[in-house]
C-alpha cells in the first residue's frame, strides 16, 4: 500500500507522541541532578532542597543537588546550558545571568536563549533597603542627609545589580554620600552592619527580618510590588516616589535545551501542585521573606525577555560599561 507524503508526515507526528507519552510515563527512572547557582545554605539551595523533598514523594526519585556557586552566577548557568538535554539534569538560577550579564559581560560562555528551556519561575526574593538603629533615621531622606553631614564615612553593601543601581541613583539624586563595599554574603552583609563597619545593606529579608523585629537593623523600603506582609509597615520602593526601572531578584529553574517537551510539562505540573499548598508555601516561602511567582513555561520565558529589555535599561542609565 502506497502512503501519501502528509499520510507519512502524520504517521511520524502520531509515533514521535505516543514515544513521548510514554517516556512521560516512565519518567524519572533515576535521580535528577539539581545544578543551583548558590553555596550550600543559599536561599535558593535551602529551597530546592525542600522542593526536592516533595518532588520525591510524587515522582518517586531525588533531586541530587550539585552546587556551582560564583562568577557572577554564570558558572552554574554554563553547566546547565553544557548538560545533556535528558531530562535528568534541571538547573535553578537567578535571572541575573539571563538578563544584566547580557549587558555586562562582553563574552559570555554561553546562550542562554539557545541553551535554556523555561520550565517556571519560582519566587521572587523580597529585597530590604536597611540601616543599622545606631544611625537613628527611619527614612530614605534622612539617610540621605546623615550621610552629607558625614561624607566618606557611610559604606553600603547590595547584593545584586538592580538594587546596587538603586543605591547609586538615590547617590546620584540626592547628593548622598555613600561607599559601596563588596557583597560576601548575607551573613557577612549583617555582622557588618551589626558592627558598624557597613551600615546600609539592600539584602534579602530572611537575612535581616529577625534583628528588624528585635529593633537592632532598621527597615527603610521593600522592592516587591505590595508591602510585605512580615514588615507591613515599611514602604515600597514606589512608594517612597521611585519612578525608575527596578527590576526585582528572582530564581527559576530550566533545563539544557533539547530536554523533552513532556518532561518540562510533567515538571511543571508537579511543582506548581506543590508550591499551590499552603503550608508549602507558608513554611519554605512567606515565612523566609519569598514572593511565590510560579508560572508556565511560555509565561516564563516572556518575563525573561521584559525583565531583560528592563535591565539594559537600567544597564545604560548607569553608564556600566561591559568588561
Amino acid at each position: 500500500m502506497a502512503f501519501s507524503a502528509q499520510s507519512l508526515l502524520l504517521i511520524a507526528l502520531m509515533s514521535f507522541g505516543t514515544a513521548a507519552s510514554a517516556f512521560a510515563q516512565g519518567y524519572p527512572d533515576r535521580p535528577i541532578r539539581v545544578i543551583g547557582s548558590s553555596s550550600p545554605g543559599g536561599i535558593s539551595d535551602v529551597f530546592i532542597r525542600a522542593l526536592g523533598d516533595e518532588l520525591q514523594k510524587r515522582l518517586g526519585q531525588p533531586l541530587v543537588v550539585e552546587n556551582r556557586a560564583g562568577g557572577s552566577f554564570n558558572i552554574a548557568t554554563r553547566a546547565c546550558t553544557e548538560a545533556p538535554g535528558d531530562g535528568y539534569t534541571i538547573c535553578i538560577l537567578p535571572n541575573e545571568p539571563l538578563t544584566y550579564n547580557l549587558f555586562l559581560f562582553k563574552n559570555l560562555p554561553f546562550d542562554p536563549d539557545k541553551g535554556l528551556v523555561p520550565i517556571t519561575q519560582l519566587f521572587f526574593i523580597s529585597q530590604v533597603l536597611a540601616v543599622s538603629s545606631s544611625l537613628n533615621v527611619k527614612t530614605l531622606s534622612e539617610l540621605a542627609a546623615l550621610s552629607k553631614a558625614k561624607p566618606n564615612k557611610l559604606s553600603y553593601s547590595a547584593p545584586a545589580y538592580a538594587q546596587a543601581l538603586f543605591v547609586e541613583k538615590f547617590k546620584e539624586e540626592t547628593g548622598a554620600d555613600m561607599i559601596r563595599v563588596p557583597f560576601k554574603g548575607g551573613g557577612d552583609a549583617v555582622s557588618g552592619m551589626l558592627s558598624g563597619t557597613t551600615p546600609i545593606v539592600f539584602i534579602g529579608l530572611a537575612n535581616v527580618i529577625a534583628h528588624i523585629r528585635a529593633g537592632t537593623i532598621t527597615a527603610l523600603a521593600v522592592d516587591d510590588e505590595t508591602r510585605s506582609t512580615l514588615i507591613p509597615d515599611v514602604r515600597t520602593i514606589a512608594e517612597t516616589g521611585y519612578k525608575g526601572d527596578m527590576t526585582r531578584s528572582s530564581f527559576g529553574l530550566f533545563a539544557p535545551a533539547g530536554t523533552p517537551r513532556a518532561v518540562i510539562d510533567k515538571l511543571h505540573h508537579e511543582i506548581a501542585a506543590i508550591v499551590s499548598e499552603p503550608a508549602f508555601r507558608e513554611k519554605n516561602l512567606i515565612q523566609r521573606g519569598l514572593v511565590p511567582a510560579i508560572n508556565t513555561p511560555e509565561e516564563f520565558a516572556a518575563y525573561i525577555r521584559k525583565d531583560r529589555a528592563a535591565a539594559e535599561r537600567v544597564v545604560k542609565a548607569s553608564g556600566l560599561q561591559a568588561q
